[in-house]
This record gives C-alpha cells, sequence and structure tokens, in this order.
C-alpha cells in the first residue's frame, strides 16, 4: 500500500510523516493560504525528499469572498450558465440552495444556507444544462510556472471531463505527469472511455460522492475508475472520523477494506485528518496494518 499525504503547508510534523513506511508523495491543496510565493513553498516542501503533487483547481467552482444568505450573491471562481432556478449544494453535498438567477460567476440565492458562506468553499451544482467557462485558474497558472522554474512535474488536476483539460495543463507544462481527478458524471463517461491514456486516474470521492447524486451510487463509481485504470489512486473520505478521534469509525475500516478489495493500492488522505500529527500518524499506521492484514490473506491466490 502507498498512502499520498496531504500537506499542510507550516506543519511541524512533515519529517516524521515524510519518513512513514507507506508514504509516497505530498500533496498541496493549491487553495491553503501562504505567506510565501508558490515558487518558495514548492521548494521548501521539497526539502522532505517526497515527491510533490500539486492539486489544481481547475473548473471546480468555490466560492470567492464571503456572503451571508438568506437572499444574496455569491461569487465563483469561474463564471457558468445554467438553466434556473435551480439547485446548488454546499457542504459537501449537505446543505441544498435553490439558485434564483446566474449572471456570469454570480449567483443569485433565493436561500439559504442560514449560515456565512466563505471563500474556498466548494459549490456542486448537477444540471444537464451546466456549462462552467474555461478551467485552470489563475492562482492554478501561477503554481505551474512556479514548478516549471523548479523542474516540477507532479499535478493533479481536479473535475477532469475532457483530453482538452489536461492538454492545457501540458500546454504549460509540457511534461507534466497529470493525476487526473474524477469528481462528476462526464468525468466518469471520460475515464470508461480513456482509462489511463492521458494519465492515472483519481477517485476524488470529496465532491464525486455529491455529484452522482444518489449516495450508493459512489460504490459503483470508485469500481468504475479502478477497472479503468488498475494504478488508480482513491482519495478523500477515508478514515475522517480520525480527525476527531485516535479510535476510527467502524465504518471507516470497512470502507478502507472494501476500497483494498475492488483493487486499490494507493490512497490519499484528505485536509482533515492531515491537520494534526496526532491524526495523520493513526491514520497511517491503521493503513499500514490493514495493508499488511490484506497482502497476507491473499498471497498465493
Amino acid at each position: 500500500m502507498n498512502v499520498i499525504v496531504t500537506t499542510p503547508p507550516y506543519a511541524d510534523f512533515l519529517a516524521e510523516v515524510a519518513s512513514h513506511p507507506i508514504v509516497s508523495g505530498f500533496r498541496l491543496n493549491t487553495v491553503m493560504p501562504l505567506r510565501e510565493t508558490q515558487r518558495e513553498v514548492l521548494q521548501r516542501l521539497g526539502k522532505y525528499n517526497q515527491p510533490i503533487w500539486v492539486d489544481l483547481k481547475g473548473r471546480q467552482l468555490r466560492v470567492v469572498g464571503a456572503a451571508i444568505p438568506p437572499y444574496t450573491e455569491i461569487k465563483l471562481s469561474h463564471r457558468i450558465k445554467v438553466e434556473t432556478p435551480v439547485d446548488a449544494y454546499f457542504s459537501d453535498g449537505l446543505e441544498r440552495v435553490r439558485v434564483a438567477a446566474v449572471d456570469g460567476d454570480r449567483l443569485i440565492l433565493a436561500d439559504g444556507p442560514r449560515r456565512l458562506v466563505g471563500p474556498g468553499e466548494s459549490v456542486n451544482i448537477m444540471h444537464s444544462s451546466l456549462k462552467i467557462e474555461g478551467t485552470l485558474t489563475e492562482t492554478d497558472k501561477t503554481y505551474l510556472a512556479a514548478m516549471k522554474e523548479l523542474g516540477m512535474t507532479k499535478v493533479m488536476l481536479s473535475y477532469v471531463e475532457s483530453v482538452e483539460d489536461v492538454d492545457e495543463v501540458k500546454s504549460l507544462l509540457s511534461n507534466a505527469e497529470v493525476i487526473l481527478k474524477i469528481e462528476t458524471q462526464r468525468g466518469l463517461d471520460f475515464a470508461k472511455k480513456h482509462g489511463a491514456k492521458h494519465g492515472h486516474l483519481m477517485a476524488a470521492r470529496g465532491d464525486l460522492f455529491v455529484e452522482v447524486i444518489r449516495p450508493h451510487k459512489i460504490a459503483s463509481a470508485v469500481k468504475a475508475i479502478v477497472q479503468a485504470d488498475k494504478d488508480a489512486v482513491v482519495a478523500s473520505r477515508i478514515l475522517d472520523s480520525m480527525a476527531l478521534s485516535p479510535i476510527p469509525a467502524s465504518a471507516d475500516i470497512g470502507d478502507v477494506a472494501f476500497l483494498l478489495e475492488i483493487g486499490y493500492r494507493t490512497f490519499m488522505l484528505g485536509d482533515s485528518v492531515c491537520l494534526s500529527r496526532e491524526s495523520v500518524i493513526e491514520a497511517l499506521n491503521l493503513l499500514e496494518e490493514m495493508g499488511k492484514d490484506y497482502a497476507g490473506k491473499h498471497e498465493g491466490r
């Protein structure tokens, strides 16, 4: 088993994480705030002798600025077109909000969520009429320029739905090694058609779980991705209970066992479980033991 760890840029425990026997790389979530330039943070993280995967946001819809519903506007990271009224989802799909109208990069909400909506939050709109203008953000492009200067090549690209998405990255970083994050139904269709032809696939379950609409369909979605690419990565919603307690939820253990059984061998831990030393080390230790148990039971098959 190999594990890619999401890296809080200023954590003081990164050396210990980097030395863990199953860690195979660091992932930098590019929405994390920095006190340095992108070039400087990449250079510093590179000193831990782990591959650095730079997670570009691509066409993923995120909130820009802050807003206080009800009946307010929310500015998005991309201009969009969609038939209205339409539902939008916040908080990993737990909050459904009615959008009364859309004006370029503005959602005009009819109601909720009844709280402050902050910058960086993801927004999901699952409607066949949705069209998102552009792919790479300006921050994405700045990271790619910094990577080019430093000779770095490893990229994760969010919301991949077409070959053109990958081509845009390679037009700015010609030797990019791209992991294609599958997070939508269109992305699933792309994965089934192309497999690993344009880069290894990732079952990015954070948004994918929301985008499949009916929650139980996440099981068939993650199966389809590993069937399309036997070396696919599975990410997000992995051992999240350990962000709150060193004792994992039984459901989380069953989830990891299921992912091993259907063929995943590379896992990526998400933001929440990686924010503290205790939670990330305990999660890594558990994954290491589960990987050993699985390998032992299947030797000689």
